[in-house]
């Protein structure tokens, strides 16, 4: 199974898909102006304003859940892997994806708002619904539809439950051996992957507006100390950070591992970490309450740096920092070994060997509490996501049961990930990333030739905030904006 599978991710992951990601958001960049950098303050901004209603959740509640999709397991095992398999070079080809992919993330995010709609009292909204209104093809939306129940319904949880057992049995170790139809599996995993079906089951049948309120406390207390636990290790070996930094640089250009396993694993845990052009995080920028679209668009951009930037970089460092790292194509040639050769780098073990060399008996637990509320909320934002892509296909056909099918499946799959390997969690996760990124970021370049409809968005908000109106208003048919019917409406 797992060589059927790294065969289809190496397809599906070619340079082609590598290069597209980094081309479109260098694009999106020149187009916007560089808005991720001249309207960084406007973006600060808007996350203090606004408030939830009873249609939608306020932009901090959808920074909130985006963030709890885009915070999770590639910062911290992501990272890990990164630098294992692609040098210490690949962290800044994670930085330069991050900061293009601030302006793609605006993109995708302006166009969930201008085209969401009103469901059962709720917004809905994401790549199915832009493509089909902007694009005039509903089939190209039912292809990133099922794309997006396939792989946040069933592929992507892998990864994540996957990272929590690795994390777990890191601390507590692997318990007794039981066979099973699914192979050898550890009895701590078992527990481990039980506990999380369990808090997952009851979480997901409350709604989005649960999913919104847990993220709104959890993620930002989460991020907050592990950055605080980063930034401890770092002020401790602050004399060194410098070279590390120039170590990052001249290996991005001149990398151990090579060129393309640089830049190929630095964009591709980049965007898994990020999810800038992915298609993930526009569904929960449509659930917001904004007076203009364009507002939400900065509001994720801002996401961008808070995982990349800062979580992301923090992780870099505190592995590079303490060396408590391998580089090689796999266990049995490395090209760098600092740790024991067996230490998968698809695993969060290089983190918490990291904190662990210089807070014994600290680091093994803490990841793995960190590690938890990472992929928790990246589970329920899986989740809020796959339904949303379903509520869509059943506008056009009615499926009995198929919300609760894909609770049970979305469980069952949380399940499979704990107790199996990380390199085919890790694999399974990839194939989902990857057949998102391609139908959505095609969708969005297509959508831009034909009418440019987020950057219309982008100078009308700014053209209003010159003027310093007080309450904004967005006017699609004045823009030249069709099939924005949410908004013409409420015009």
């Amino acid at each position: 199974m797992e060589s059927i599978v790294n065969a289809i991710n190496g397809v599906i992951w070619s340079p082609a898909l590598i290069y597209l990601c980094l081309a479109a958001g260098l694009f999106y960049t020149i187009m916007t102006r560089f808005m991720q950098v001249r309207l960084f303050k406007e973006m600060i901004h808007l996350l203090r304003s606004g408030e939830s209603s009873e249609k939608g959740i306020s932009p901090f509640q959808a920074l909130a859940v985006s963030l709890s999709g885009r915070v999770g397991t590639g910062n911290i095992a992501g990272v890990a892997a990164a630098i294992g398999f692609g040098g210490p070079g690949a962290v800044f080809w994670m930085w330069i994806v991050a900061i293009f992919g601030a302006a793609t993330a605006y993109i995708e995010a302006t166009l969930a708002q201008i085209y969401k709609e009103v469901d059962e009292g709720e917004y809905r909204g994401g790549p199915a619904y832009y493509i089909e209104k902007a694009m005039g093809q509903t089939w190209y939306a039912w292809v990133f539809a099922i794309a997006t129940i396939i792989a946040c319904g069933f592929l992507l949880p892998t990864v994540q439950s996957n990272a929590i057992g690795n994390a777990v049995t890191q601390t507590l170790g692997e318990g007794s051996i039981i066979s099973s139809a699914l192979g050898d599996m550890s009895s701590v995993k078992i527990i481990t992957g039980t506990i999380i079906c369990i808090i997952l089951g009851f979480i997901i049948f409350g709604g989005v507006k649960r999913i919104a309120s847990f993220a709104q406390i959890v993620v930002p207390f989460m991020a907050l100390a592990y950055v605080i636990t980063a930034c401890i290790i770092i002020a401790i070996n602050v004399t060194e950070v410098p070279a590390i930094l120039a170590m990052i640089v001249k290996d991005a250009f001149n990398p151990m591992a090579g060129f393309g396993a640089a830049i190929g694993w630095g964009v591709k845990r980049g965007v898994y970490s990020n999810e800038a052009g992915q298609g993930t995080a526009p569904h929960a920028a449509a659930a917001a309450e904004v007076q203009h679209p364009a507002q939400q668009g900065l509001v994720q951009s801002f996401s961008i740096y808070i995982d990349t930037l800062f979580v992301c970089t923090a992780t870099a460092l505190m592995i590079l920092i303490t060396g408590m790292f391998n580089v090689g194509p796999d266990s049995t040639s490395l090209i760098i070994q600092n740790v024991a050769a067996d230490t998968a780098a698809n695993s969060p073990a290089f983190t918490q060997m990291a904190i662990e060399s210089v807070m014994p008996g600290i680091g093994n637990p803490f990841v793995a509490v960190a590690l938890f509320f990472f992929s928790f909320t990246t589970l329920m934002a899986y989740y809020y996501i796959a339904e949303s892509n379903v509520v869509y296909i059943r506008r056009f056909i009615k499926i009995p049961g198929a919300v609760n099918i894909l609770k049970i499946g979305l469980i069952a799959a949380v399940f499979f990930g704990t107790v199996k390997e990380a390199n085919l969690a890790w694999a399974l996760g990839d194939i989902g990333v990857g057949l998102m990124a391609w139908v959505n970021i095609i969708g969005i370049l297509i959508i831009f030739f034909m009418g440019k409809p987020a950057i219309k968005a982008l100078k009308d908000y700014e053209a209003q905030k010159k003027a310093g109106v007080k309450n904004y208003t967005f006017d699609p048919k004045k823009l030249g904006i069709k099939n924005a019917e949410y908004w013409e409406n409420k015009e």
